[in-house]
């Protein structure tokens, strides 16, 4: 991978962090209002209404079975950590949330990266533990007795960020935006199912539109540079660069809803800052 390709692959990641960052603050507030399964299912197809103009606009090539099946997948993996880490952040505190999430969804790329791709250099590695420990730093709750609220669906959602990063990042074929309509079609399919059989889908509550369709904005922003940041480098580079999205939860919460940003949640992100140049050279 060239100095360019390296570039490129750390500032689409870092975008990708930056807009899911956005984007899931954005989500975790709606939720606090209206149901999970509305919040998803509307951001989702606004979501997918952008991505597919895009597609028309890019006159990307159609996709492969293989790739499409890929997509759909990645979909469907990733729908059960956005829905979990949704509920998670309404439920319980969004800078404790996000980081628990930020942390598994961050370790399975690189995990897979190392078996399919080979042990990245030395100054790459103590990149990633940088960023890892700063990720998991942000995830200790303020000091208070018992286990967050929302702890295990925090846990559900990292495994199902990180899978949906993984799947993804499968698809073989240079398009961009169709890998990502496959995607998000599936998920809206499966949110279709969920909201017709358990009876969880209600109007948005006043004022929560403009929440939920920037969540689905940010959301199809943040996997669109997900994938470029795939497609230019390493797996692993682009998996943890865009999993250091709590820092911009964290912050808008520390900024909006007044939530107090603790010691090791300050160190955390300080170990962030330091691990993203060690990450992309």
């Amino acid at each position: 991978m060239g100095n360019g390709s390296e570039l490129s692959a750390v500032v689409f990641g870092l975008a990708s962090g930056a807009t899911w960052g956005v984007g899931d603050f954005s989500g975790g507030l709606a939720t606090r209002r209206t149901p999970v399964i509305t919040v998803t299912l509307l951001s989702q197809i606004g979501g997918l209404m952008l991505l597919v103009c895009l597609a028309l606009g890019r006159a990307e090539s159609l996709l492969s079975a293989r790739d499409a099946i890929w997509g759909g997948v990645a979909g469907l993996v990733g729908l059960v950590g956005l829905v979990s880490l949704y509920r998670a952040m309404a439920i319980g505190q969004m800078g404790v949330a996000a980081p628990v999430t930020g942390v598994l969804s961050a370790s399975l790329p690189v995990a897979f990266g190392a078996v399919t791709q080979g042990l990245p250099d030395p100054r790459r590695l103590l990149g990633f533990l940088l960023a890892l420990t700063g990720i998991w730093l942000l995830s200790l709750p303020q000091e208070r007795a018992g286990r967050p609220a929302g702890l295990g669906l925090a846990i559900v959602a990292g495994l199902g960020c990180g899978g949906f990063l993984i799947c993804i990042a499968q698809v073989q074929t240079h398009a961009v935006f169709w890998p990502l309509v496959a995607s998000r079609s599936a998920s809206i399919a499966l949110l279709l199912i969920l909201a017709l059989t358990r009876r969880g889908l209600a109007p948005p509550a006043k004022g929560t539109l403009v929440l939920i369709g920037l969540t689905g904005a940010m959301d199809a922003v943040g996997n669109t540079f997900f994938v470029l940041s795939a497609q230019a480098g390493r797996l692993d580079v682009a998996g943890t660069l865009a999993s250091l999205y709590p820092a911009t939860t964290v912050l808008l919460a520390l900024w909006i809803l007044r939530e107090r940003l603790t010691r090791s949640q300050s160190v955390g992100i300080l170990l962030a800052l330091i691990a993203v140049p060690l990450i992309g050279g």
